[in-house]
């Protein structure tokens, strides 16, 4: 029903430096926020500062009702990093990425005051007693509770939508789905018993145990499936379609195998790409993209242009006709989206201090790659994606030779020098976020 794009890539590997991108405009060399880092105090993560302005905060003050529906990550309640003092004036679901491994909390927040969910709740992590029967289903019971979050979540988006019909509004709604713990309602992973060989998950590495991992981690995507269903009937009913632009994304990589007992080898959840969540090869930083905005936006149709998380605010200020705020790192694609001819993106710059500290620089084919930079990092390593998409043969080593039938072409050392250019000047050293490997060079210049 719209434009797929294929080469679209989250601000980041991990959660919250990837939202702090997609909310500031910024690429997570300038972001101020570049890895998951917690905040003093019994929940939530570093607080987006007071600067930057927020995505919300552009389109609320253009008189869109805002609302928020699923995680932050961003900071906790009355701080800088609270979503009620940076453009939202609703938010429904967590705060805190730690409460939110469980999808059957005791509690949530509504406007910034905790609503009582479930009395106790099921934990996000936990392990089984040694003594406890792995094939009884009621050794898993535990891990259950009344109330699914991503349902009360999904239902408190709608009314939303509801509510806000006959005025602009931006719903931001980051869905929980999938993500640890491996956890749904019993109906949805019925619907896939016996569907897949299954070996039930301990809880070994912290997070829920869970008898069906695999039939749990389908129902889980299934649901949001059939939350997103719920948005668009909605929209159709409401008879707003023509009038709303629908962007569905995801903030990272799927996670590595077996954490949390999830499996995406099996399910190939990265097609084949190259790493996982917290890598930036392909398959931690490629994400899915699609946008639907029916008689401006072409149904069926694909962009290979390459576009970040820093690109969404000011192609949704071009879209909705507002003004974008000065000093940001994102380019508008509305261009793109209405099919319409435009320039590719010069390059895009990815950082990340989190497994080891990362550095990747993207332009045109050729790709850049540099890791365990919290160290002296692993040195240079260069890809030419479009005949080596898994990023199976580092230029740097290889010293390919030209072929006729598509095989790998070495790049010019002119345009090697460019991405390492690049790199070097994009990278503003972070107190908080340090990539010492990084940080010595930019001050020995």
């Amino acid at each position: 029903q719209g434009m797929k794009l294929t080469r679209h890539y989250s601000g980041s590997p991990v959660c919250a430096p990837s939202r702090c991108v997609l909310m500031t405009g910024l690429h997570p060399g300038h972001a101020p926020i570049r890895d998951n880092k917690e905040a003093k105090g019994p929940e939530g993560q570093m607080p987006l500062p007071s600067g930057p302005v927020t995505l919300a905060q552009l389109l609320h003050d253009a008189g869109y009702a805002s609302g928020l529906y699923g995680k932050w990550g961003l900071g906790q309640p009355n701080s800088s990093g609270d979503p009620l003092q940076r453009g939202f004036d609703h938010l429904f679901g967590y705060y805190c990425q730690r409460h939110a491994h469980s999808h059957y909390p005791a509690f949530l927040y509504a406007d910034g005051k905790r609503v009582e969910l479930n009395s106790p709740g099921a934990p996000g992590h936990g392990k089984l007693d040694a003594s406890a029967d792995r094939s009884d289903p009621a050794t898993y019971a535990k891990f259950r509770a009344e109330h699914y979050a991503p349902d009360r979540i999904a239902d408190a988006a709608l009314a939303f939508v509801r509510e806000n019909r006959n005025r602009p509004f931006f719903c931001y709604m980051p869905s929980t789905l999938p993500h640890l713990a491996l956890q749904a309602p019993s109906d949805a992973v019925l619907s896939y018993a016996g569907k897949f060989a299954e070996t039930p998950y301990d809880g070994k590495n912290s997070y829920t145990p869970v008898q069906a991992p695999r039939a749990t981690y389908a129902a889980m995507i299934s649901r949001l499936d059939h939350h997103v269903g719920l948005v668009l009937a909605l929209l159709d009913e409401l008879d707003l379609a023509k009038d709303t632009i629908v962007v569905f994304t995801s903030d990272n990589g799927a996670t590595h195998s077996p954490v949390g007992g999830t499996d995406v080898d099996f399910f190939d959840s990265c097609g084949g790409l190259r790493g996982r969540k917290g890598s930036l090869y392909e398959g931690g930083i490629r994400v899915p993209a699609i946008v639907r905005w029916p008689g401006h936006v072409a149904p069926g149709s694909t962009s290979d242009r390459i576009t970040g998380f820093e690109d969404w605010l000011p192609t949704l200020a071009e879209l909705c006709d507002q003004k974008q705020p000065q000093g940001i790192d994102g380019i508008s694609f509305a261009p793109t989206l209405r099919g319409n001819e435009q320039p590719a993106r010069p390059f895009l710059y990815r950082e990340f201090a989190g497994y080891g500290g990362w550095q990747a620089v993207w332009s045109g084919s050729l790709k850049l790659v540099r890791k365990n930079l919290l160290k002296g990092g692993d040195g240079d390593e260069f890809y030419d994606l479009s005949v080596d998409p898994k990023e199976a043969k580092n230029l740097r080593e290889t010293k390919p030779t030209a072929t006729s039938d598509g095989g790998l072409r070495p790049p010019s050392q002119a345009s090697l020098s460019q991405l390492l250019r690049i790199a070097a000047e994009q990278h503003q050293p972070s107190a908080d976020f340090a990539l010492p490997a990084l940080d010595e060079h930019k001050q020995s210049r």
